[in-house]
This record gives structure tokens, C-alpha cells and sequence, in this order.
């Protein structure tokens, strides 16, 4: 594919007029034609301040001798979206988005691809469509937010302190006015939010990857550095143009498993087990979650983000970096650093100048806060095929719990008990029908999660669910159970009482009824109705494949 396709020859005199009906002139439409994907939007604080970005891209790539050509892109915000029918709106973007790319790029013959996401979704479903059109691309975010701050002499706040204060008033242990001094404070600047929440966590890895240029993963969005960023992002596609670097040249194999480890120091979000698979499949890749736990067992965790810990993006960035993480990692050969990158140089070659500037934010190898990494996929009787848990964010006493099981099948049920002060210590609360398949959309659970640790009961009960968990969460949160509910998995299967346990050492989850008894509930099993029965989630539930495969779309038979 390439832009000759649109602009050149007799035949495409009509399609040069409509060019210069945009204003575009002989010398613009001659040079190679650049996409640059903008999800710029007002609704959004990630990326209500991409149109700056964009603009300097622009400058980057007249500066390497292309011509940008700007198209848009959607963008929702999972904070806004959180705790109502709308973030079933959510995952199912990151298709969208990976399709709208790749209906322009195709459409209309793009030489090279630069990409402006933020947020949760848009970052993988960009990387997915990279992969997928396979033209030279760069990735370069809006960068994060910085993080909020109530009193000088306390840690820094983030979104997720605001959502974990309302548990805390609804326990009398907050007041109101306090709540909204935290609301006025957590989210003092636009960006993507300042924990290592889906977002942050997805720029880091895209950097990682080898997609993003050194700083895409920390540098915070107010700061003149992103600016300059997103120019040299602007020169370097048309770099890797001139060499003919291509996505499938940098996201290989050995690229993902770069990837899982780096994931697993660093202690990001539980999504990025949905999303690292998914951009590995348009790769044509296979991730499973047996690799996640084997890579895990073996990559020490050398940071605790928010809501592991109190550092925030910011700190990782003055610290070093996503670079410098790499190379604590590199000590002890855990990566693979011949491998190119949108630089157009090796890994090894982008960390020669890298250091680490502070040892608490990045623990030096030998002094790690665990020797096993963030991510832990468990498995058993109650998910067959997996689930995961972010053990970095876990206190030490939840590792291992055993307890009754409090089920509900929704969200709304399960934070309407949890405020009644229904659930207790030593709870697990089972929350199904929220799968890919069974929500439709897989909703994120950060309100249930932060209302028990703003209650202290983080640290008493555990969350179990096939739907998924926010970045933000922390505590004994368990999500992505598969087989899911709908499917008839084992977890549609739980009832009132029955015994859980939960050993994430050992990598090990278990409902303590016998088998005989499983099959009998399973022979009385009946599919339930869908939750939403209209629109584009009826279609993205028939084609939706289970969460421990990334929950892509399936391609229907024909």
C-alpha cells in the first residue's frame, strides 16, 4: 500500500482535484501522504489536549519531508464512563478503533501511520491496527497526569483516592467536605490518570514494544518534553519510511515476551492481559496466560505505582523512566535487547545513556520488592482457563483467603450491598455475568473495589469476577474469570455460601464443592437473556471471543 495508489498517473487526476479542493498543493500531494490519527475530543481529560500534540507531529513530519494528513479517532473516558451502563461502551471501543484505522489508512493509501492515543483502550486498538495495516507507524501519547495533592505533608492523590473517599464517607470514616476538597485536587491537569492505572500502564508497554520513542511512557502531559516528543515522532516515521521499518519488523515474539516482562516490574494494570494478547494476534502471535506466570515467576516486581504504592507517573519519569527499568532488568539478562524499535536503532543501543535516578521508584534488581512479578493468572476448578489478579496492588494478609462466597450478577447489586454494609470480613464477593460475552463488554469494576478499601476491607475481602477490574484497583481483585458466566462457565455455577479459596502464591483458585455436585448444577444451567438486546454490543457479543484470549472478535464463518 502506498500513496502512488491515490495521486499518480493520468487516471488519478480526479482524485488529485479532490486534494487540492482541500487546499493541498502539486509539491504537498508529491511528497509521501502521513495519517496522523488524532482521538483528540472534549469529553476526555487524556485527550482534550491532543490537538497540541498533533500539531507538533505535523511539524515533525513536514520537518522529515511527508505531508500530514489529520483523521479522528474516539476516545471514551473510563472514569466517566465507571459504575453506570455506559462503560459496557468501554472495552468494546478498542474494535472500533482498530477498524476505523485501518477503513482510512486503506482507504486512502497512506505511505506511514502516526498515531495520537491516550487512554485506555485507544493505545492497544492503535497498536492492534498497527500491526494489522503493517505500514511504518510511530505511537506517540498525550502523556499522563499529574498527580493531585490535599495536604503538603501526605502522599499524592490520583483519580483512585477520590473513588476509594467515597467508600470511606458511606463508612463515617470521611466527610463530605473532605470528599470534595479530594474531588477538587486528584485530577489537577489534563493526561492520562497519574497511577499506573490501563493507560499508563499501555504507553509504558507501547514503549516497551518498541513502538513509542524512549519517554512515550512517562513524560507528563503538560510538559514541554511531550511536545518535543510528538515532533521527533513526526521526523521518525519518516525515518523509518526511508528504511522501510514496519510494525511486524518490531513487534515479534520476543518484542511481547519484552513486553510481559517489563509488565510484570513495572506492575500494571490487570487489562494488560486482555490487551498485550490481542496486539500479539493482529501480530500473529499467540500470548497465553501460562507465558504471563512463567515470565512472572522469574521477573523481580522493582516498582509499587499507585495503587500498588504512592509513587505516580511523575516519579517514574523523573526517576528514569521506562528505560531505566529496562535496564535494571538488563542486569540479570532478562530481555532480549537486539530487537529494533521506531527509533530505527536496538533496544540496547536506546539504553546506553539510561540511569536510574531513584531506587525506591525503581528498586535495583538485587533489591527488589518481590522476586516474582505484578501479574499473577490463577487457575482451577472455578476458571479452567485462567483469571488474573494484580498481586503488586495485594496486601500480604489477602495472598492467601479462604471465605463464603457473596454472589451477585451485576455490579449494581454487588456496590448496593457493599454501601448497605452487607458484605463482610472474610467475604468473597463473586460478581458474574459481566464477561465479554455476558455484559455485553466486559465493565471495568472500579467502584466496588474502592468502596471496600475506602471501608478497610481491602485488606478482609476478596472480588472475584469475569468481568474486569480498573488499573486503579487494589486489594484481592480478581477478574477475567474464564470460562465466563454466560458460556456456562464454572463461575455461573457458584452459590450463596459456598467455600473459595484463594492461594496466589501458588497460583491457585478453587470453589470446594465436588465435582458430583458441579455437574449436577451444571445440568440445571439455563443461558440467560442478554443485558442489552439493541446496537453494536449484540453484534460485539456474537463475535466476541473469551477474556484469556484477549477477548478479540472471532471471524465469522462464511
Amino acid at each position: 500500500m502506498s500513496s502512488q495508489s491515490v495521486k499518480e498517473g493520468v487516471g488519478r487526476a480526479p482524485h488529485r482535484s479532490l486534494f487540492k479542493a482541500m487546499g493541498y498543493t502539486d509539491e504537498e500531494i508529491k511528497k509521501p501522504l502521513i495519517g496522523i490519527v488524532n482521538s483528540q475530543n472534549d469529553v476526555v481529560p487524556g485527550h482534550i489536549h491532543l490537538d497540541t500534540i498533533v500539531e507538533a507531529v505535523k511539524k515533525g513530519v513536514i520537518i522529515g519531508g511527508g505531508t500530514p494528513m489529520e483523521f479522528p479517532a474516539i476516545a471514551v473516558c473510563d472514569g466517566i464512563a465507571m459504575g453506570h451502563k455506559g462503560m459496557h461502551y468501554s472495552l468494546v471501543t478498542r474494535e472500533l478503533i482498530a477498524d476505523s484505522v485501518e477503513a482510512m489508512a486503506y482507504a486512502h493509501g497512506f505511505d506511514a501511520l502516526v498515531m495520537i492515543p491516550n487512554c485506555d483502550k485507544n493505545v492497544p486498538a492503535m497498536l492492534m491496527a498497527a500491526a494489522r495495516i503493517n505500514i511504518p507507524t510511530v505511537i506517540v501519547s498525550g502523556g499522563a497526569m499529574l498527580a493531585g495533592n490535599v495536604n503538603i505533608n501526605e502522599n499524592d492523590i490520583s483519580l483512585s483516592s477520590v473513588f476509594e473517599a467515597v467508600g470511606s464517607v458511606a463508612s463515617g470514616k470521611m466527610t463530605d467536605e473532605e470528599l470534595y476538597e479530594y474531588e477538587e485536587k486528584a485530577c489537577p491537569t489534563c493526561g492520562s490518570c497519574s497511577g499506573m492505572f490501563t493507560a499508563n500502564s499501555m504507553n509504558c508497554l507501547t514503549e516497551v514494544l518498541g513502538m513509542g520513542l524512549p519517554g512515550n511512557g512517562t513524560i507528563p502531559a503538560v510538559y514541554s518534553e511531550r511536545v518535543r516528543l510528538a515532533k521527533k515522532a513526526g521526523m521518525a516515521v519518516m525515518d523509518m519510511l526511508a528504511k522501510n521499518i514496519r510494525p511486524k519488523d518490531i513487534m515479534t515474539e520476543e518484542a511481547f515476551d519484552n513486553a510481559l516482562t517489563v509488565d510484570m516490574a513495572l506492575g500494571c494494570s490487570t487489562n494488560s492481559m486482555l490487551h498485550l494478547p490481542a496486539i500479539a494476534h493482529e501480530a500473529g502471535i499467540t500470548i497465553s496466560l501460562d507465558k504471563a506466570n512463567e515470565i512472572s515467576e522469574n521477573t523481580p516486581n522493582l516498582c509499587k505505582l499507585s495503587p500498588a504504592g504512592h509513587h505516580h507517573i511523575q516519579d517514574l519519569y523523573e526517576a528514569g523512566g521506562v528505560l531505566a527499568v529496562m535496564k535494571e532488568l538488563s542486569k540479570k539478562e532478562l530481555l532480549n535487547l537486539d530487537l529494533m524499535t521506531v527509533t530505527g536503532k536496538t533496544i540496547k543501543d536506546n539504553l546506553t545513556s539510561s540511569v536510574n535516578k531513584n531506587k525506591e521508584v525503581i528498586r535495583e534488581i538485587d533489591n527488589p520488592y518481590s522476586q516474582t512479578g505484578g501479574i499473577a493468572v490463577l487457575k482451577g476448578n472455578l476458571a479452567p482457563d485462567g483469571c488474573v489478579v494484580k498481586r503488586s496492588a495485594v496486601e500480604k494478609e489477602m495472598l492467601e483467603h479462604t471465605g463464603p462466597a457473596r454472589v451477585f450478577e451485576s455490579e449494581e447489586d454487588t456496590i448496593k450491598a457493599i454501601m448497605d454494609g452487607k458484605i463482610k470480613a472474610g467475604d468473597v464477593v463473586v460478581i458474574r455475568y459481566e464477561g465479554p460475552k455476558g455484559g455485553p463488554g466486559m465493565r471495568e469494576m472500579l467502584s466496588p473495589t474502592s468502596a471496600l478499601a475506602g471501608m478497610g476491607l481491602d485488606k478482609q475481602v476478596a472480588l472475584i469476577t469475569d468481568g474486569r477490574f480498573s488499573g486503579a484497583t487494589k486489594g484481592a481483585s480478581i477478574g477475567h474469570v474464564s470460562p465466563e458466566a454466560a458460556l456456562g462457565g464454572p463461575i455461573g455455577l457458584v452459590e450463596e455460601g459456598d467455600i473459595i479459596s484463594i492461594n496466589i502464591p501458588k497460583y491457585s483458585i478453587k470453589l470446594e464443592v465436588d465435582d458430583e455436585e458441579l455437574s449436577r448444577r451444571k445440568s440445571q444451567w439455563q443461558p440467560r437473556s442478554p443485558k442489552i438486546d439493541k446496537g453494536y454490543l449484540v453484534r460485539y457479543a456474537a463475535l466476541v471471543t473469551s477474556a484469556n484470549t484477549g477477548a478479540v472478535l472471532k471471524v465469522p464463518e462464511l
